[in-house]
């Protein structure tokens, strides 16, 4: 198969990475509440993870009624009392959200080390689940959570937050239709300047930099490749002192016909405006940079649709972050469409990011 169908992006339900894993479960099978259902019933579990402010996102939507938050630190709760996502929501424990009548989803929003345990209680209890990133540091965990999910048809969709990306989803579709041909090459890069507080925050994780903020650019990646054959990792450190974090890193995907090329840093002065996702094919290429608020340039060798031969920049509107992610899970959860992420596709991305990071599998 060609590398260019052989990624999920280009593939939609496509390259199940276990039997077991593979996305078998149509929407339909899934809780569904058909076309003109009432708001779907979310809560969220924890105030600790640097995206869980997406709340608000929920809050506005209108697909769903949020119920309840949970959060078990007391310091946690008053800081986020304060914020617009927080306000005039109960405050429960675990059991008592789970418990809660017609709650259908559950975002799981704690620290990175907590993400896991939580999830697992939630799919254990029949709740489908928005898992914040990266899917922890164990996989085998992570693998027994997703084959839950699978055997009760519940979806467990990841907050990597460029999917729905308006260059991204225009990648999606010159992919389907074949324009850019067989992908050789992909590369990615996402950085910033880490704070020296932050930085020991993030050196409690030996994946470094690159299991903060390079996760994200791999979903990307493996989304247009599908799992490489072979992961090799360049940690580096280029700050040592006052913390242990490696703030500089390469990983390397090898696929038959194609590598990729993924890096992330804690110390590049504006790395957000670099930040960037470049896919190339034997009929073109497609730059996106930067990822937030993305400008996108196409190359082609011949016109295609609307589009004409050679380079030319593309106008994208303006997005906000994890409101398409929140109106497809609704779609999915109501049986209106399959899971745009099949399972097969979460476990493949944290098992390339845990090689990318050099840890353990096991």
């Amino acid at each position: 198969m060609p590398a260019s169908r052989r990624g999920f992006l280009g593939r939609g339900l496509g390259g199940a990475v276990t039997a077991s894993l593979a996305p078998r479960v149509l929407a339909s099978r899934l809780h569904a509440g058909g076309a003109g259902a009432s708001k779907l019933k979310v809560g969220q579990i924890g105030t600790a993870h640097a995206h869980a402010s997406k709340l608000e996102v929920f809050r506005d939507s209108p697909d769903f009624e949020v119920v309840g938050i949970v959060e078990n630190s007391a310091e946690l709760r008053g800081k986020a009392a304060a914020q617009r996502a927080y306000q005039d929501l109960p405050w429960m424990t675990r059991e008592q959200l789970l418990a809660t009548p017609g709650l259908q989803l559950v975002l799981v929003e704690t620290a990175v080390r907590d993400l896991l345990d939580n999830a697992e209680a939630c799919v254990a209890a029949g709740k489908h689940v928005h898992l914040d990133k990266p899917a922890g540091e164990s996989l085998p965990q992570f693998r027994r959570i997703l084959e839950q999910a699978e055997k009760k048809r519940l979806l467990v969709q990841l907050g990597y937050m460029y999917r729905y990306n308006p260059g991204i989803v225009l990648l999606r579709e010159l992919l389907q239709a074949g324009w850019l041909g067989e992908i050789f090459e992909v590369q990615a890069v996402m950085s910033k300047v880490v704070d020296p507080q932050s930085r020991k925050g993030l050196a409690e994780y030996p994946g470094g930099i690159f299991f903060e903020l390079g996760c994200h650019i791999t979903d990307l990646v493996v989304g247009v490749l599908g799992p490489p054959e072979r992961v090799t990792a360049f940690p580096r450190q280029v700050l040592p002192g006052n913390d242990t974090l490696l703030d500089n890193m390469l990983a390397v995907f090898e696929y038959p016909r194609a590598l990729a090329t993924v890096k992330s840093s804690a110390v590049e002065v504006d790395g957000g405006a670099r930040r960037h996702l470049v896919v190339c094919g034997t009929l073109g290429t497609l730059q996106v940079q930067p990822l937030d608020n993305p400008r996108v340039e196409l190359t082609l060798d011949r016109p295609r649709g609307k589009y004409s031969a050679g380079r030319q920049e593309i106008e994208l509107p303006r997005y906000t972050r994890y409101v398409d992610d929140a109106a497809d899970m609704a779609r999915v959860i109501r049986g209106e469409r399959p899971p745009l992420f099949p399972l097969a596709h979460e476990l493949a991305v944290q098992k390339t990011v845990l090689q990318a990071c050099a840890l353990s599998l096991t």
